[in-house]
């Protein structure tokens, strides 16, 4: 019997579990956004709301606590600064899962993980007319 067991075991080992849920919340920081199987994106949810949470207490031990799931300086930097500041008046749910249906190779369910209230990517301006490209070469 399994009581009081939480957590999807993915038919790894502990240490590999931990490392690959550690990678994806920090990939999922610095991004904004991952692509990855519904259970994986259901595990990590849980994990990087925790890192977000200890980032809006903002103290040292908090800062240590969220560097042991987070190991890059730069993203650990994100969460206890922007991240931090955009999520401030948020009582939780800082991640949404959207579903993406099945993938080509086994069919597994795939889904987006990704953060709330995250700013829209820049668009690249289109070409302006008359760049050098369209205009013909002098004769």
């Amino acid at each position: 019997m399994r009581h009081g067991v939480a957590g999807r075991r993915f038919s790894r080992t502990s240490a590999h579990r931990e490392a690959m849920m550690d990678n994806m919340v920090t990939s999922l920081l610095r991004h904004e956004r991952i692509r990855t199987t519904v259970p994986k994106a259901k595990e990590a949810r849980k994990l990087a709301e925790k890192v977000i949470t200890l980032g809006k207490k903002g103290s040292l031990h908090n800062r240590r606590t969220a560097g042991k799931v987070v190991n890059d300086k730069e993203v650990l930097a994100k969460v206890f600064g922007p991240l931090s500041e955009r999520y401030a008046q948020r009582p939780g749910g800082y991640t949404r899962i959207i579903r993406l249906g099945k993938r080509l190779g086994d069919a597994a369910e795939m889904a987006l993980l990704e953060l709330v209230d995250r700013p829209e990517a820049p668009v690249a301006p289109a070409a302006a007319e008359g760049t050098e490209a369209e205009t013909p070469a002098a004769e």
